[in-house]
């Protein structure tokens, strides 16, 4: 039995406990919670009393993290906590030998890949980035077709991603919106969508060039656009029937969470898209080109009628199509006034697909289509395996092997400091991009891509 302590304990922290307190007990036990808020660990207090009556986990405040590390002796460090904090956290605990599994994006600069790459020479533990994307049975189907050589060698991928107006705009209200804790959209998002590639290709990014800004959300834009004066907290507009209004108070998970605590760390869950302070943008194109010759065209963006995404890979000898629509559409007053479906959204994005019935339509129907066309052949529906849990049915899997193992997995899901710092460069060269309008090529930043797998 694994000792587990966990640094984080914001709503991304829930999949994991829950899983270690119940269906993954076997693996071990909670031994520390470690997080900047009082109110927050004590929210898991009780999770863990439910699952497990009189079961103590110690807390430790997030400078204490030595201490931790000294008094709980984790085997396990799992961290969830925001993007820019994991290096520290992820480095600290391997050099004293603890196993870490950390949320991606591994984390959020060149800086924290170094001190994560040189932490796996001189530690003994091992490290696992949990890119729950891999399992979806969707995005394993298109692995295993490119594998086998179904369109010959891959030339070409166009990749849209688009966030709706209740998940994309969440990022706008949590700290996701400082590209200072979360590396903006292109790292904290986009890392998932690069890795996808990366490992659907068996390939590593060599160049990119990125355009974007922030176009819908914010101040300026709300001004531009002629929208009234916006209150400083979206719940403070729920009462207007805004549907950008998020009432954090009239869910009991989020109150507890977050607005019982605000008064301690001073962090406010639930600020306006509208207001002031957002440096990240919303809406991003790249161009990535591979080492072994492929490009991709990526695009993002936070502000779309519909959930969902769209790739399209072309090879030698033919060409692959994935579309996913998670939610067709969102309803007027979603956000205000259905405040159930909506948090299952911002609260884990994993629930999306729970959406009410309502946000499906028959022009644009909730599912997924992945096609196979051969050159001088019809194109034929690929059948995808049912999946069951968050993330098309892969959140399941991915806790199997973090908390057991991979077993023999031919289509090598689970992820290492390789496949981390291989999404992770896409993102920090794009915002390097960003920055300078130039193509950025990776040997010249320096990074440390290849390190221990």
């Amino acid at each position: 039995m694994r000792r587990y302590a966990f640094v984080g304990t914001g709503s991304r922290a829930q999949m994991y406990l829950a899983a270690l307190l119940r269906t993954h007990a076997d693996a071990g036990h909670p031994v520390a919670f470690c997080d900047t808020n009082e109110v927050r660990m004590s929210f898991y207090d009780r999770v863990v009393e439910e699952a497990r009556p009189g079961l103590r986990v110690p807390h430790f405040a997030a400078g204490d993290f030595d201490a931790l590390l000294a008094h709980a002796r984790p085997d396990v460090v799992v961290v969830t906590s925001p993007d820019a904090t994991h290096a520290g956290y992820v480095s600290r605990a391997l050099r004293e030998g603890a196993d870490v599994v950390v949320e991606k994006p591994m984390t959020t600069d060149v800086t924290g890949l170094r001190q994560i790459h040189d932490a796996l020479a001189a530690g003994a533990g091992q490290l696992t980035v949990t890119f729950n994307y891999r399992y979806s049975p969707r995005n394993a189907a298109v692995r295993r077709l490119i594998a086998e050589g179904a369109i010959g060698e891959v030339t070409s991928v166009a990749f849209e991603w688009c966030l709706d107006t209740v998940h994309g705009a969440d990022y706008f209200r949590r700290w996701h919106r400082d590209k200072a804790a979360s590396g903006g959209l292109l790292v904290h998002k986009a890392s998932h969508h690069f890795d996808l590639v990366n490992w659907w290709m068996a390939d590593l990014p060599s160049v990119v060039f990125a355009r974007g800004g922030l176009r819908f959300y914010g101040a300026a834009n709300a001004r531009r656009r002629g929208l009234a004066p916006r209150p400083d907290r979206s719940r403070n507009a729920a009462e207007a029937d805004d549907p950008f209004a998020l009432d954090i108070t009239a869910d009991d998970r989020l109150r507890r969470l977050y607005y019982d605590g605000e008064h301690l760390d001073g962090y406010i869950r639930d600020r306006d898209v509208f207001s002031d302070g957002i440096t990240i943008e919303d809406n991003l194109n790249v161009v990535v080109g591979y080492r072994g010759g492929a490009a991709m065209s990526y695009t993002l963006h936070a502000h779309s009628p519909w959930e969902g995404y769209r790739v399209a890979i072309n090879g030698t000898a033919g060409r692959i199509e994935l579309d996913v629509v998670e939610r067709g559409h969102v309803a007027p007053a979603a956000p205000a006034a259905t405040i159930g479906a909506a948090t299952a959204a911002v609260v884990d994005p994993t629930a999306i697909e729970r959406a009410d019935a309502e946000t499906t339509s028959k022009a644009r129907p909730r599912g997924t289509r992945l096609l196979l066309q051969r050159h001088w052949e019809p194109a034929q529906l690929v059948p995808i395996p049912a999946g069951r849990g968050g993330h098309g049915g892969g959140d399941a899997m991915l806790l199997d092997d973090v908390f057991h193992g991979p077993n023999g997995d031919p289509l090598r899901r689970t992820a290492g400091y390789a496949d981390g710092a291989a999404s992770v460069a896409v993102g920090v060269a794009g915002n390097e991009s960003l920055r300078t309008g130039k193509a950025v090529y990776l040997d010249e930043l320096a990074l440390p891509l290849m390190g221990t797998s």
